[in-house]
């Protein structure tokens, strides 16, 4: 996603998992055979201004549009963006940058919560996502973090999202980060739906304990008419009707 620059972002992409079909809480998803039928985009400031209009008419579905960062970065372009997409059609979502070095987990999902990723049932909105990957900044690749503290972190942060907004939040990764600094934690999986990132042609294999993924971000190089310069795709695993199930968790 874009975050702090493409060049800080997603170094190492590995794969986008779906939220698995058998979970009763989730919306179940289109199987492997129908597996990467609904196009997307993720998008921050980075992108500018965004026609959202001929966004929609290039056949995009749904955008995860950046919010927040920490406890003290909102998107310039996250208000604009989250309208307007919503306007075209698109179905959108919002996410979150996480720090797990500088505040708690919890504080970060309420800054989220309290900032544009709040849910609401109205066909067009996604529960948000935690995008959580290699650290960009100062404090070591697993920001510092033993296993244990992260899955501390993390969880944290899914629980006070779950308790602000009712929905289980998206989790966006890349299975080599996820299985490094969670040490392989299955933990998620049974209820919160994977964007797993990996830029290449197959999503390769998924973190530890996901048997599916919902949302495959394949490139950061990608063109759609409506926005100046290369953007971030995405598949949902399923089409629209199934992404509209999971937007109003039915």
């Amino acid at each position: 996603m874009a975050r702090t620059g493409s060049s800080l972002r997603r170094v190492l992409a590995a794969g986008l998992t779906v939220l698995a079909t058998a979970a009763a809480t989730l919306v179940a998803t289109a199987g492997p055979a129908a597996a990467a039928t609904t196009p997307g985009v993720d998008v921050s400031h980075y992108q500018g201004t965004i026609n959202w209009t001929s966004v929609r008419n290039a056949g995009i579905q749904f955008a995860f549009i950046k919010a927040t960062e920490g406890t003290s970065v909102k998107d310039s372009a996250f208000n604009a963006n989250y309208v307007n997409s919503y306007n075209a059609g698109v179905i959108r979502g919002a996410y979150h940058f996480a720090r797990p070095n500088i505040s708690a987990g919890s504080t970060q999902a309420n800054y989220l919560a309290s900032n544009g990723g709040a849910w609401s049932a109205d066909s067009r909105t996604l529960p948000a996502a935690l995008d959580i990957e290699a650290n960009p900044y100062s404090g070591g690749y697993c920001y510092g973090l033993s296993t244990t503290g992260m899955r501390n972190w993390v969880q944290d942060f899914l629980n006070t999202y779950r308790s602000r907004t009712g929905r289980y939040a998206v989790i966006y990764t890349t299975t080599s980060w996820w299985n490094q600094c969670t040490g392989s934690w299955t933990g998620p999986w049974a209820n919160h739906p994977l964007w797993l990132a990996r830029w290449s042609s197959t999503p390769g294999a998924l973190p530890a304990g996901a048997s599916v993924y919902s949302f495959w971000q394949y490139t950061s190089s990608g063109a759609v008419s409506g926005i100046s310069g290369n953007v971030d795709r995405n598949y949902w695993n399923g089409d629209r009707t199934r992404l509209i199930a999971l937007a109003n968790n039915t």
